[in-house]
């Protein structure tokens, strides 16, 4: 009886510790399920990455550039015209980075305007007026490149031959655009330098160039000075009464002052040179090598120029070209260039460029 009673109690003591082996034993939180095994529920803890709602700093892409060009119709803007090509056909070297697009203007004060309100980045502009908005704007935009040298030429009228140098406007009455502008102070310069004073040796009028290319083909006046292209169109249309008699910028050269005329410059929004200044290094390649092509390629270019209306007809623009003294200057070779010109028009007239000489801080010489 006792053996029973025994063997009932050990029974009792294994039927425990098996009810006790099959009890789930904690989870080892290191453990992986093994293939196949079903996944367990994951633990509510906080995840320890942020979500991915944004891209990795690594990954974050620049906004697109957004660069507007604005170029002056006229001698100012030819230069230029195998650039604006390039950019309508896909081929400048900024395209791909944003949007690069242009406008042509037919005055100055369109550029001043865009430039001082920020919708224009980067135009071709006159000198002086480059120089006075520097002044006015207290350093918002930087010359960051000169285009053209001179584009004036001083027109003999009525089949005349007896002006050949700037001693043989004694006596003259000289008509001239560009009053208040760089022509006047260029005209000024030149006669002052070769020892002739106005009021004096010579009289000089101020009309607009419509008016005097009409006076000169009528045979009204005897003698001009006129820019590019309205001097190459005043030629082409006299049947050989008009023609250029004296080329200001060599007649300047000639003066050995150490000064050369600087008629255009080309300026960038002191604000977008700063943020961009690696797509504007690239522009002045692109406006380097446009202007060596419309230099080397005078037909081609003449189509191009024409066909964007910086001359009347590609026939005027072929013959303008060569008269433009089309230039590409950069760096420290700007800053010298443009440097004395502008002393040269301030001893005419402080008014000439804003009252005051700018500080170096107008060139941008990074290029």
């Amino acid at each position: 009886m006792r053996y029973y009673k025994l063997s009932a109690l050990m029974l009792a003591l294994v039927l425990l510790v098996s009810l006790g082996a099959c009890k789930p034993a904690a989870a080892d939180p290191t453990d992986q399920p093994t293939e196949g095994a079903a996944e367990t529920v994951p633990p509510t803890e906080e995840p320890t990455q942020e979500p991915t709602n944004k891209p990795a700093e690594t990954e974050t892409i620049a906004p697109p550039l957004d660069m507007r060009l604005a170029v002056l119709s006229g001698p100012t803007g030819i230069g230029a015209a195998k650039l604006l090509d390039n950019i309508d056909n896909d081929q400048s070297a900024l395209l791909g980075a944003g949007n690069y697009s242009y406008k042509i203007y037919t005055d100055n004060s369109e550029l001043v305007a865009g430039l001082t309100n920020g919708e224009i980045d980067i135009a071709t502009m006159a000198s002086n007026v480059a120089v006075n908005l520097y002044n006015k704007t207290d350093g918002g935009v930087k010359i960051i490149a000169v285009g053209t040298l001179g584009v004036l030429h001083i027109l003999e009228g009525g089949g005349g031959t007896s002006i050949n140098s700037v001693e043989d406007l004694r006596g003259k009455t000289i008509y001239s655009a560009g009053e208040g502008a760089n022509p006047e102070y260029i005209l000024r310069y030149l006669l002052q330098e070769s020892g002739l004073e106005i009021g004096t040796d010579v009289e000089v009028v101020f009309a607009d160039a419509t008016e005097i290319s009409a006076k000169l083909l009528s045979g009204e006046i005897e003698c001009a000075m006129l820019p590019v292209p309205a001097a190459t169109a005043a030629i082409a249309k006299s049947e050989g009464q008009v023609r250029a008699a004296i080329d200001v910028t060599e007649a300047w050269d000639a003066l050995e002052t150490g000064s050369q005329v600087i008629m255009t410059a080309v300026v960038a929004r002191a604000e977008f040179l700063e943020s961009h200044p690696e797509s504007v290094n690239l522009f002045l390649r692109d406006y380097e090598a446009s202007i060596d092509y419309v230099n080397n390629n005078i037909d081609d270019a003449a189509e191009l120029v024409a066909g964007y209306g910086l001359t009347p007809s590609a026939a005027i623009a072929k013959l303008a070209i060569p008269q433009c003294h089309l230039a590409f200057i950069a760096g420290n070779d700007m800053m010298s260039a443009i440097s004395d010109y502008l002393i040269a028009l301030y001893a005419i007239d402080p008014a000439s460029v804003g009252g005051s000489l700018p500080d170096d801080s107008i060139y941008y010489t990074a290029s």
